[in-house]
């Protein structure tokens, strides 16, 4: 456990393109939701807020550790989710550790590594390909900033004064957007069948 960090969830999306929450997918038995709180929950986080949206309902139960605040503009992108995780977050100096669901590679130890290189001079991320995202630690200075932020843009827009630190991590770069998506990763054993 290292601890001294908190943490947000992104999980407000509507799966519109998948036509089903895939927050809800299963792997090992295990919601794509339960999973990644209970691999966050294990990183020790002073505060775990999971930003719930088009599924809320659904999606409250099956959180570990972490307290649900509702986006009632998830529709209109990430933005709205990162502003609302900032509010929550307002007054906290430590580190933000920041995940979304649907990343079928994640694992505890590469939440380790992110939280172990970040030094707080600059942001921490995931590099996949040549995306730099999430998982990410962000310095709590740069948390703060997202309030400027608009529309499905990410926080790499929050990084044009200085480039975060890179931690590589390709297979991340797998997710599940679609049905196609999802058939690969159960092919894989990525996914539990339906």
């Amino acid at each position: 456990m290292i601890g001294g960090h908190d943490a947000v969830i992104l999980a407000a999306g509507g799966s519109q393109r998948l036509g089903r929450p895939k927050q809800l997918l299963t792997l090992d038995g295990e919601s794509l939701i339960a999973r990644v709180s209970r691999l966050v929950d294990a990183t020790g986080p002073g505060k775990t807020i999971a930003v719930l949206g088009a599924y809320a309902e659904r999606l409250c139960g099956q959180l570990n550790g972490a307290m649900a605040v509702f986006n009632p503009d998830w529709a209109t992108g990430m933005a709205s989710s990162l502003r609302l995780a900032a509010d929550a977050l307002a007054g906290r100096h430590d580190p933000v550790l920041v995940v979304v669901v649907d990343q079928l590679a994640l694992d505890e130890a590469h939440l380790v590594r992110l939280l172990a290189a970040h030094d707080g001079a600059r942001d921490t991320v995931t590099a996949y390909g040549e995306t730099l995202g999430v998982p990410a630690v962000l310095r709590a200075a740069t948390l703060a900033r997202a309030a400027h932020l608009r529309g499905d843009t990410g926080f790499r827009a929050l990084w044009s004064d200085e480039a975060p630190l890179a931690i590589r991590a390709d297979a991340l770069a797998i997710d599940v957007d679609t049905e196609d998506d999802v058939a690969r990763a159960i092919a894989a054993g990525l996914l539990d069948r339906d």
